[in-house]
């Protein structure tokens, strides 16, 4: 026994002077290897044949070789002058089960276990494992289960493999029951409930997922609570604690925070401290904080926030300003001071555009409202890009000032776009109640080879209409923004194939017109146009005396009669709209005046409209718009009274909506018209004087028909508007192409020229009114804006006609 143990201690000191001296590499044998191949295991040894090792740089070795994740053992030996190494390789996953998992799909666990390496085919690691372990549960514990398990599972298998199994009990959600605010004294508890975005559990919750707790989610909240107590005085509010507890059997958390409010503290003083550098009476007109008021946070950081952009608006881009509270303990007052630094004036040293693969930088550069070698205003830097949006050709743009790398004082100006298609060859089919089935198309490049210029040609054709237009519009005819547009376009309708009541005619419009816009500001312009058109009217089977009167008095017969008038026309228009498509902020308007030239044209009347629109936020999501179009139209010289086809028509979904299109305003008669050759009413077709089947003016030949009921004639009057509450529909992450309203419209039709042909014919009375109510639906798709209504009438006027679903589907050109 003694003998055996000489001989170990013998062997044992021997083996460890062997490693202890240093010697060559002659060769290197590796033992060991499955499915790792040799020529890894040489790439990541950082030692070669010819090396002089010693045992630091073995032990070295052997942790390079670890941190591959190839190997679970790994051992350096000696032969002779030989390194040898054994390894033990790591085993390999061969399948992946996951069980029990229903509010994650096995889809999604699987691609985040292939993310974080574990995955069938790769080498298996333990720590790996675990980590994915700990993630789940963190993943489960994000959505409210707190009961949730996980078991984890590596069954060894033949040729050093494993299968991974994954047992999941996911357990019930945990509902937040109770939310208290300990402390509070001066604000009653809903107000400060109001302010979480956390909640107790309650009807909506099944929806909106409010109730289930969220670290983030509370951070997020306390710092409402702070800055709630900070905007209105109580600038010494601390929140001391904040306990999230849940209950053993972790279905129900409860959410405690503690609060000291301290007491509210007034302004007594606002200063200015600093190089200021523009008119100080300028900037103290942007202070919001003011001696005497109640001291806010929020009104500090907005005033810091207006000084510094009018700093930059006059080339001070890095300019800091910061307000500073000094509180008065003992009066419970505060004084604050806005201490400014300017820095130096930034001036522009070179503007660039990039992504611009189509357009011309001459169409982005004549937007700009920064100059080179100007001041580097923030204003104008983002009037420039909010112009560069409003074209319309790009997607996106960005905007950043790098400084001028070795100089203090200078910035260069990086426009970034994305273009979007601005040419396009459609073709669209569409329904709309008042015209039927739409049939259109069009060509349009509104950047026509890249030069900013607009040419559309379009056609479209329903079951009452066909209209044709080639059009093109220069924005920039001149260099300072005028521009000049010219279009050509023929129109049919007839209304005798109307699917609706309205007084039976057709008319067709030939024409040819121009226009010159003036820009006068940057959210307003002046326009200006001249069309010279021939409208053929001719007077359908049943139609209203009215009608044939305005034909025959002014050079035409009973059954058609052509005009040529040359129209002239002024409008002004201004809009501040926050997107050019379901805008939710700002206004727009339009007043235009449209008269013929007495000289060149065979009627003489004039048309006077206005339109406008505003919107206003009543929450991050909802809010109101006000819209009205109010229209006047007379006659003037020989012309007596607007002309019946230019009147003016309401209802419809587009107009009053529960009404059914055009059936508001003045109605009329209906008849038959016969030229006549005698005065003797004998001889008129199906004449018969004792039941009086045709009653005849021999006079005129103008017959009405007691079997027709009367028809809307419209009128020169039009005043329509109505209150639009914008909200977003529940279930549906992306609104930005869907707007769903509640509305009140109201509106009618009146005429200051009523005849005794007319019936139900008015003029101008708020009392008259058509009024309704109900909630609209506005889808934009790739056909076209896909707009539904279903309104009630609250007010119906004698004539007008309801309709409680309205529909309409696409555009015409």
């Amino acid at each position: 026994m003694k003998r055996l143990l000489l001989i170990a201690l013998l062997f044992i000191s021997m083996t460890g002077a062997a490693f202890a001296e240093s010697f060559k590499i002659s060769d290197i044998r590796v033992t060991g290897l499955q499915r790792v191949s040799a020529g890894s295991v040489f790439g990541a040894l950082p030692l070669n044949v010819g090396d002089v090792v010693d045992e630091q740089s073995l032990v070295d070795a052997t942790r390079t070789l670890f941190k591959t994740g190839f190997f679970q053992d790994i051992q350096l030996g000696r032969d002779g002058t030989v390194l040898v190494v054994t390894v033990v390789e790591r085993p390999s996953i061969s399948t992946i089960k996951i069980e029990g998992n229903k509010a994650i799909k096995t889809e999604d666990l699987l691609k985040g276990m292939e993310k974080a390496g574990l995955a069938e085919g790769e080498i298996f690691q333990r720590a790996t494992l675990e980590g994915v372990r700990n993630e789940l549960l963190r993943q489960y514990v994000s959505q409210g289960r707190y009961s949730a398990e996980i078991q984890t599972e590596a069954v060894p298998q033949p040729r050093n493999r494993v299968a991974i199994k994954i047992n999941i009990l996911e357990g019930t959600v945990a509902a937040i029951t109770q939310i208290n605010v300990v402390g509070n004294t001066v604000f009653p508890e809903e107000d400060l409930d109001a302010l979480f975005e956390l909640k107790t559990t309650n009807w909506l919750s099944f929806f909106k997922n409010d109730d289930k707790y969220s670290r983030e989610k509370l951070s997020g909240d306390l710092e409402r609570l702070r800055s709630y107590y900070l905007d209105r005085g109580y600038i010494n509010m601390d929140i001391t604690s904040t306990q999230v507890s849940i209950t053993p059997d972790k279905a129900s958390v409860y959410i405690t925070v503690n609060i000291e409010e301290g007491a509210k503290y007034t302004v007594s003083e606002v200063k200015l401290s600093g190089d200021i550098k523009v008119p100080e009476e300028e900037v103290r007109a942007l202070l919001l904080v003011q001696p005497g008021q109640v001291f806010s946070r929020k009104i500090m950081t907005t005033t810091s926030e207006l000084i510094t952009r009018r700093l930059g608006n006059d080339g001070y881009t890095f300019a800091n300003v910061t307000g500073v509270p000094q509180p008065d303990d003992k009066n419970h007052t505060v004084v604050v001071t806005f201490m400014v630094d300017p820095r130096k004036r930034a001036y522009v040293n070179r503007i660039s555009f990039r992504g611009n693969t189509k357009t011309e930088d001459e169409v982005l550069r004549r937007e700009m409202r920064q100059m080179e070698g100007g001041w580097a205003s923030t204003y104008q830097i983002d009037q420039s890009k909010l112009r560069l949006e409003r074209l319309g050709f790009f997607k996106e743009v960005t905007v950043e000032t790098p400084q001028v790398p070795g100089s203090d004082d200078l910035v260069d100006v990086n426009y970034s776009v994305e273009e979007q298609p601005s040419g396009s060859i459609t073709a669209s089919v569409g329904f709309a109640q008042d015209a039927g089935l739409i049939l259109g198309g069009a060509i349009t490049q509104n950047n026509f080879l890249g030069t900013g210029n607009r040419v559309s040609f379009g056609l479209s054709k329903s079951e009452y209409q066909d209209s044709y237009n080639l059009g093109f519009v220069d924005p920039y005819w001149t260099m300072d923004g005028v521009s000049l547009g010219y279009n050509v376009f023929y129109n049919k309708t007839n209304y005798d194939d109307a699917d609706y009541d309205v007084t039976s005619y057709s008319v067709d419009t030939l024409g040819a017109g121009m226009s010159i816009g003036y820009p006068i500001s940057e959210t307003s312009s002046m326009n200006y146009g001249l069309v010279v058109s021939q409208d053929s009217i001719n007077s359908g089977t049943y139609t209203v005396p009215s009608i044939l009167d305005f034909m025959y008095s002014n050079g035409g017969n009973f059954s058609n009669a052509d005009f040529t008038n040359v129209k002239a026309s002024i409008g002004w228009g201004e809009s501040t709209l926050n997107r050019g498509v379901l805008p939710n902020r700002g206004y727009s308007q339009s007043l235009s005046l449209q008269s013929t030239v007495p000289s060149a044209s065979d009627l003489e009347f004039y048309k006077l409209d206005y339109r406008g629109q505003y919107f206003t936020p009543t929450s991050k999501e909802t809010a109101l718009r006000f819209h009205t179009e109010l229209g006047y139209g007379d006659g003037f010289g020989d012309t007596e009274g607007l002309p019946f086809y230019e009147n003016y028509f309401a209802g419809g979904i587009n107009s009053v909506r529960g009404f059914r299109s055009g059936s508001l305003g003045p109605q009329a008669v209906a008849s038959l018209a016969y030229p006549l050759i005698t005065t003797n009413p004998n001889i008129m077709p199906n004449y018969d004087p004792s039941t009086g089947y045709y009653q005849c003016n021999p006079e005129t030949g103008i017959c009405t028909d007691p079997d027709q009921d009367s028809q809307p004639f419209g009128g020169n009057v039009l005043v329509t508007g109505g209150v639009d509450f914008l909200f977003p529909l529940p279930f549906i992450q992306d609104q930005s192409s869907l707007r769903t309203t509640w509305f009140i419209d109201a509106g009618n039709v009146f005429s200051t020229n009523c005849d005794k042909y007319q019936v139900d014919c008015n003029t101008p009375d708020i009392g008259d009114l058509a009024i309704s109510t109900g909630l609209g639906l506005t889808w934009i798709t790739a056909m076209g804006p896909l707009g539904f209504a279903i309104a009630t009438p609250l007010k119906e006027p004698d004539g007008s006609e309801t309709q409680f679903f309205q529909f309409t589907l696409g555009q015409s050109f």
